[in-house]
């Protein structure tokens, strides 16, 4: 049962007689407890509707078209409280924030809900059989599963969650249902690399084609361990054995399959000091908002881009001087992508600096770590020119706040520049570069 907390004038709801404070019992007698249960049982063209409203229980009809929302608005978008980790993970990157961040900056979420709607990671550890028959029922396709493992010892450890390892039959589940699944593997060095790297690859591989794809990334570590599992970064030649690895294992199977499967993140590559892959190697790019393929993507659009401008004969009508900030990860990508619009582009000028991240530590070196503050003491004693790009993935999702609760504005005026959040699409940044949007 779930509060109404609105009806939109003139919708189906409302034509029926639902008003807000109504509690939505069911619907053509299935019960309604969150987005999942009510986004799939109203499509259809007629609907019983039970709504308690005081201490009576009316019973409504809708008829409409079978796809039509009923208008109906509820108090959060899940219609329910989001689902936490019942983990410890010795890896978990929130435990390592410090203090002095926003609130839900804390908040570490384990919600299968938010895996279909926004690409979350679930780990499954806090899920029930019944739910999982739920996702089948629903056709709730594809799920995003941190599996980290497949060993259920190892898996148990890493998770220090006693149940870690059981939960991995509910992926043949997923898979009997004919539910898709993407997996990630977050790489521990000592504990889940090596010959448990290849095994939990081998596993997964036999779910294929209900697993999709996997991606191996690094565990991110901040200077902020104390107390915690004793974890050491990957090295240079460390980082090159893991591609390795990985190179290996996706030959296997696509012999055997036909299909790639596995990808190692960016920051592999980086670490290991080579160069990306091409886009081939990416398969479509279907971990694209894991890391695994941002940088080729995003460059092959730069490309793109500025090839379609000079084709149309695009000019500057003023010259124009911008700075971009970056993280250590990408700025030799930022540098030469500067450089190539500085030669098609005369009269621009494009400086990128180079921001160490020391909320965090120098170990994390992805931007969308980067905090306000962090900004602001590297430009501080400069000259900087009117206008600064920051990737928008330092912000929050509604684009106001960095990690460490500075707002945009607040920076805009501490450094007295205008401030232009840039996402990760080559397009966008190619046209905020000149000054197009």
């Amino acid at each position: 049962m779930v509060t109404i907390c609105g009806v939109e004038k003139k919708s189906h709801a409302e034509k029926a007689g639902i008003l807000p404070q109504d509690i939505l019992v069911s619907v053509n007698e299935n019960e309604i407890n969150d987005v999942l249960d009510y986004r799939f049982y109203i499509t259809e063209k007629k609907l019983d509707i039970k709504v308690k409203r005081g201490d009576e229980m009316l019973e409504l009809t809708v008829k409409k078209p079978q796809y039509d929302d009923l208008g109906l608005e509820f108090e959060t978008y899940l219609m329910d409280q989001k689902h936490s980790c019942k983990n410890k993970c010795i890896f978990c990157f929130i435990d390592q924030n410090p203090k002095g961040m926003r609130e839900m900056c804390y908040f570490k979420d384990d919600d299968s809900r938010m895996s279909f709607f926004y690409g979350n990671y679930v780990t499954l550890t806090n899920m029930k059989k019944q739910e999982i028959e739920r996702l089948i029922k629903m056709r709730i396709s594809p799920i995003n599963i941190s599996v980290h493992t497949t060993n259920p010892d190892l898996r148990c450890k890493m998770l220090n969650n006693r149940f870690a390892g059981e939960c991995l039959e509910y992926m043949e589940m997923l898979r009997d249902g004919g539910i898709s699944m993407n997996c990630q593997i977050v790489l521990c060095k000592g504990v889940n690399d090596g010959k448990e790297l290849e095994r939990t690859l081998d596993d997964l591989s036999r779910l294929f084609p209900a697993v999709e794809s996997v991606a191996v990334v690094p565990a991110g570590l901040t200077k902020y361990r104390e107390g915690l599992f004793q974890l050491e970064d990957f090295s240079k030649d460390e980082a090159l054995d893991v591609i390795k690895l990985v190179d290996r294992k996706r030959s296997e199977y696509e012999q055997k399959t036909g299909h790639r499967i596995v990808q190692c993140a960016d920051e592999w590559y980086i670490k290991a000091k080579i160069d990306l892959p091409d886009e081939e190697y990416y398969d479509g790019y279907p971990q694209l908002d894991n890391g695994v393929g941002l940088i080729t993507s995003q460059h092959n659009e730069i490309l793109m881009r500025i090839d379609e401008l000079v084709e149309d004969g695009y000019k500057l009508q003023q010259n124009r001087h911008i700075l971009s900030v970056t993280g250590k990860a990408a700025y030799g990508f930022i540098s030469r992508m500067a450089k190539k619009l500085e030669e098609a582009f005369e009269g621009l000028k494009f400086d990128v600096h180079l921001v160490e991240n020391e909320f965090f530590g120098h170990s994390v070196t992805v931007a969308g770590l980067l905090t306000g503050i962090d900004v602001y003491n590297e430009l501080k004693d400069k000259t900087l020119p009117d206008t600064l790009l920051i990737p928008s993935v330092m912000l929050r999702h509604e684009g106001d706040l960095f990690l460490d609760n500075m707002s945009i504005d607040e920076l805009s005026q501490k450094l007295s520049v205008n401030i232009i959040p840039v996402s990760c699409d080559g397009y966008e940044f190619v046209d905020a570069a000149l000054g197009l949007i």
